[in-house]
């Protein structure tokens, strides 16, 4: 039975990741801070007996060391870490450090302390793989607007990371790819988006499911098409 662990499942692409891979017959860790609220996720684990739903604040990682040592006998197939915020919207002059410093915990150290935890559980698969869920606005080759300070800065700092971290994990046979979803309409995304989440998820999950090594570190679109650095 393969096995993956989703981050961030109680909405959007996390919801439809968790949807997917239970429909495929997987076995589904579905993470996220309060379950309790989480009425679409626990209405899916309902229907999918393989679902798990644990609770899981990614800012905590006391909480992520004891859930890998309570999974340290499961091998992990794919692990999607798609908890993520946006932070604020506010302009040059009226930038909030303190949900600035939030939002680079949130998505970019919770990401890199989640691999860190998880590595032996990724190893212990034949070809584990750590999927970042990113966007294009951690480019800077295609920022032509500014703005967005909080939300750009912590993408581009987690496509540093994985990177660096595509070239550690693949010396245990683990792959790391880096997504931009598209711009999905998700409460994130907002209404105007241009795709919605299933289009989204089921392109990453076709990327993920013919995964090669030598594919590793790379940053791609939903679809697989290579994205600026």
């Amino acid at each position: 039975m393969q096995t993956v662990l989703i981050t961030g499942a109680n909405r959007g692409l996390g919801l439809e990741f968790c949807r997917q891979y239970a429909e495929a017959d997987w076995l589904v860790i579905a993470a996220c801070r309060e379950p309790e609220n989480a009425a679409s996720l626990t209405q899916l684990a309902t229907q999918y007996s393989k679902l798990k739903i644990i609770t899981l604040d990614v800012q905590n990682h006391q909480q992520i060391d004891a859930y890998a040592a309570e999974l340290q006998d499961t091998a992990i197939d794919v692990f999607i870490s798609n908890a993520g915020v946006y932070g604020d919207r506010h302009a040059l002059g009226e930038l909030d450090y303190a949900v600035w410093r939030d939002t680079l915990e949130t998505n970019v150290l919770s990401a890199m302390k989640l691999a860190e935890a998880f590595a032996p559980h990724l190893a212990a698969s034949k070809q584990g793989l750590f999927a970042a869920i990113s966007s294009l606005m951690g480019s800077m080759a295609d920022n032509g607007s500014g703005g967005s300070y909080l939300y750009r800065s912590s993408k581009a700092a987690l496509n540093a990371v994985m990177k660096s971290l595509s070239y550690d994990f693949a010396r245990q046979g683990t792959g790391v790819l880096i997504f931009h979803p598209g711009w999905v309409r998700t409460d994130m995304g907002g209404p105007n988006g241009l795709i919605e989440a299933d289009e989204s998820v089921a392109g990453m999950c076709h990327v993920i499911e013919n995964f090669d090594l030598a594919q590793t570190g790379r940053f791609i679109k939903y679809d697989g098409s290579a994205m600026p650095w």
